[in-house]
């Protein structure tokens, strides 16, 4: 297999390009302003920035769980979409409807009534002397505020996602643009106490969050429903509950996988955290800045896996299985070329943007060291991506649940807590050695890959 097989013509790249820059866009601005609202409540200080790291920490686990919920369902709804069965794509809605109701139930009870448990796990004396308690109060003040958003970022996942699948991946950025605009603003005037208003700091950055996810979530909703010519899908999901026998057992067969993966992937890497917060707050913050900035970084593979499921499952579904082969290779190749050119841009950077927050010396070497490391890992990282959205978009999410969280547990979680918990090991040789086992699993995915066994149309009659 030459060069050549790893390269797309200009019509390729046109499709790629229409499906990836919307959300490409709509992730960096999103994860931009994530960015910048970090650095406004570290101007607050070391341990408010800390008590919201470790909060958002926790809903990280529940956004996955709604991501991978959704994700099975969502295989069905690109497959539906590239045969043209609207019937098909307003019973995965359904199906979508129901998880995500789910899924918000049991994050709800489990927040309330163990949130503050759950933040005590993360904190841990180091060697600067930072106020414990006082962490602890701010991270449960942010999250008494943030448990409120929670139901609308469900809902506006559940619209998005379809409209992405379906091939309307516009409408989402420009409503992630809004969200990020109302987030922006409301933290500045209610962290600092702007214009009049109180100053709230982390309590001000978690009203912000929860106006911007309502703002978000009703122009996705209210967009959907009025432009029925696009989303002819959307007059036949709420006319019935009734979900086809049929496709429940599939979409159980397939998402269950899919939502045990993300929920045991984010509880693994929350726990990963944990480790490493055994080290001391400082390591807490550190993280959070090194995690803050990666992501935004992340958006590039993030945006390519999107990208991978969606024309791929839409080449599946409408039958045409070879050249679904091919162009996913070439998807893969443009990923592993992206995410290197994001990796130099992000390598060149890391020295600079840990400056920016109000904590200590400390916090902003290791910040640095954290952000070079995964500077490095990026190439692998889109690599892995790609594999696991190709496996997936064929239905085979048995095996992206092997290939992930549960390749998560067995080596990588046992490697940080023996390391944390049994030597003394300092903080970055500790986190380097948790990624190198990301070499395996890149190996592990071509195999797969290369063997096609993801080559499969789901919704053929």
């Amino acid at each position: 297999m030459g060069i050549r097989s790893l390269v797309g013509d200009r019509a390729f790249y046109r499709r790629l390009f229409t499906v990836m820059l919307p959300i490409l866009v709509q992730n960096i601005i999103t994860n931009f302003v994530n960015l910048l609202d970090n650095v406004m409540v570290g101007q607050v200080g070391t341990e408010p920035m800390s008590g919201v790291a470790i909060v958002n920490q926790l809903l990280f686990v529940f956004n996955l769980c709604i991501f991978g919920g959704l994700a099975g369902a969502g295989i069905f709804t690109a497959q539906f979409y590239g045969k043209k069965d609207n019937q098909g794509i307003a019973e995965s809605i359904r199906g979508k409807i129901y998880i995500a109701a789910g899924v918000l139930a049991i994050a709800l009870f489990v927040l309330i009534a163990y949130g503050e448990e759950l933040i005590m796990q993360f904190i841990h004396e180091g060697e600067e002397g930072l106020d414990m308690a006082a962490t602890l109060e701010y991270g449960k003040d942010y999250l008494k505020v943030m448990l409120l958003q929670v139901f609308p970022f469900a809902v506006m996942q559940i619209y998005s996602s379809t409209l992405r699948e379906t091939g309307e991946t516009v409408l989402p950025m420009k409503a992630g643009i809004v969200a990020v605009l109302v987030n922006l603003t409301g933290n500045y005037i209610l962290i600092f106490g702007k214009l009049g208003a109180p100053e709230l700091g982390v309590v001000g950055a978690a009203i912000a969050t929860v106006i911007s996810r309502y703002a978000e979530c009703l122009i996705v909703v209210i967009w959907t429903h009025t432009h029925k010519q696009r989303c002819p899908y959307i007059s036949q999901v709420y006319r019935s509950p009734r979900i086809p026998a049929e496709l429940v057992r599939k979409i159980v067969f397939m998402g269950l996988p899919l939502l045990v993966n993300e929920l045991l992937w984010s509880g693994g890497m929350t726990m990963l955290n944990q480790c490493y917060s055994v080290r001391g707050l400082e390591v807490v913050s550190a993280m959070n800045i090194s995690t803050t900035v990666s992501n935004l970084f992340f958006c590039a593979f993030f945006a390519m896996g999107n990208t991978v499921a969606i024309m791929v499952g839409q080449l599946l579904g409408a039958g045409k299985l070879e050249q679904a082969v091919e162009e996913d290779r070439k998807l893969i190749a443009f990923a592993v070329v992206l995410c290197a050119a994001v990796g130099v841009v992000m390598a060149a950077l890391a020295p600079a943007i840990p400056q920016i927050y109000n904590t200590t010396s400390t916090v902003k070497r290791l910040a640095e060291s954290l952000l070079l490391v995964v500077s490095v890992t990026m190439p692998v990282h889109g690599f892995n991506n790609a594999c696991f959205f190709t496996l997936r978009s064929g239905g085979k999410t048995i095996i992206t649940f092997l290939f992930d969280s549960v390749y998560l547990w067995v080596l990588c979680v046992p490697l940080a807590f023996i390391l944390s918990r049994f030597t003394a090991v300092p903080i970055l040789p500790l986190f380097i050695a948790v990624q190198l086992p990301d070499l395996v699993k890149a190996a592990m995915g071509y195999v797969m890959v290369k063997k096609r066994m993801w080559v499969k149309n789901l919704v053929k009659d």
